[in-house]
């Protein structure tokens, strides 16, 4: 996606765990802006506006920083705990025109003909590494795979590609795997059953009220 998204930044002044827990809970998102050979800033964002940008599919946004504007590419993503809310991202300055790896996501496109025949298909990889132009970075890479048949593997170099992309991924990994749906439970069955026979299929321990009260303590 070329369009960019503009965003107002305001430099921390401070750092450290109190400081980043008390700029999310006034609904800021901690962060970070460097590279092209400048000194990194410590900067805070518009929590709300950044996460909606993102899910939306933007990577690029126009930071203005002290009243300077500077295109960012958003280069790391931290989670909280759970993996739900984002708690710090990492900006890196960008020429619009430069060339950059980027991650980009998969999307299938289709009903392949093996989910027809009884089987599933095996997400092996959900992304690919590709080198583009900042302002030509997809929101998502298009996969066709009505034609993937029972038996039928994927390979990271078979994915036809926008003009402009270029693979940067082993083009021999595989990336999607249509197998018997059948298989894939008695593969799981039959694992779980030699991790029972390591174990020496031991009976489970019964959790019994002294025992909670004992780990509440």
């Amino acid at each position: 996606m070329s369009d960019s998204v503009m965003l107002k930044a305001e430099v921390r002044e401070q750092s450290g765990t109190k400081a980043t827990a008390k700029l999310r809970a006034l609904g800021k998102l901690p962060g970070i802006v460097y590279g092209h050979k400048q000194d990194p800033v410590s900067i805070s964002l518009d929590a709300h506006a950044f996460v909606e940008a993102l899910h939306h599919g933007h990577r690029i946004f126009e930071v203005d920083i002290a009243g300077k504007a500077e295109n960012v590419l958003v280069k790391d993503l931290q989670y909280d705990y759970l993996g739900k809310s984002v708690i710090h991202t990492d900006l890196v300055r960008v020429d619009l025109n430069e060339m950059v790896d980027v991650q980009v996501s998969i999307e299938m496109v289709g009903s392949a003909k093996g989910l027809h025949e009884g089987g599933i298909i095996d997400e092996q990889l959900d992304h690919l590494i590709v080198k583009c132009k900042v302002s030509a970075i997809p929101e998502t890479i298009p996969v066709n795979v009505k034609e993937m048949g029972l038996g039928d593997v994927l390979h990271a170099g078979q994915i036809e590609l926008a003009e402009g992309l270029e693979l940067v991924t082993d083009p021999d990994a595989v990336v999607l795997v249509c197998h018997e749906a059948k298989a894939a439970v008695s593969e799981a069955a039959a694992e779980a059953a030699a991790e029972g026979e390591e174990e020496g299929a031991a009976e489970p321990e019964v959790i019994t009220e002294k025992k909670e009260e004992e780990a509440a303590e």
